[in-house]
Order: C-alpha cells, then sequence, then structure tokens
C-alpha cells in the first residue's frame, strides 16, 4: 500500500498526488491529510476512479482514507 502524506497542502495539491499514483495504476493508497476541502476532493476523485474510500475523521479534523480499487 502507497502513503502519501497531505498534511498542510492546500487543493489542488492533495487531489493532484493522488492522481499521480491512481495514473500509476496503484491499486491501494492510504491518504492522511489535515483539510475538509482536500478530503472531499480527494475521496470525489477516488470514487470517479472506481476505487472504494474508508474514511476516519478524528475531531480536530485530521483524516485518514484509505483507498482501495
Amino acid at each position: 500500500m502507497e502513503k502519501l502524506d497531505v498534511r498542510g497542502l492546500s487543493c489542488p495539491i492533495p487531489v493532484i498526488r493522488t492522481k499521480k499514483l491512481i495514473d500509476q495504476g496503484v491499486a491501494e493508497i492510504q491518504i492522511v491529510g489535515d483539510s475538509a476541502v482536500s478530503r472531499e476532493n480527494v475521496s470525489k476523485l477516488a470514487r470517479s476512479c472506481g476505487y472504494t474510500v474508508d474514511m476516519k475523521v478524528d475531531d480536530k479534523n485530521n483524516w485518514e482514507m484509505e483507498i482501495k480499487k
């Protein structure tokens, strides 16, 4: 499983980095971030590319997402 840390990054950077891994054919990616906008945009991208999304969000809006093909 590839790991991607997008904490502290503003969109569209998290989406671009996730898309790069998807385009490389990576089947499982673990992504961690801290922006609600990035969380929504990355999950939309993953679903549109046929990935399932498993999300965990804490009370400080930090999130961890696993996407799988």
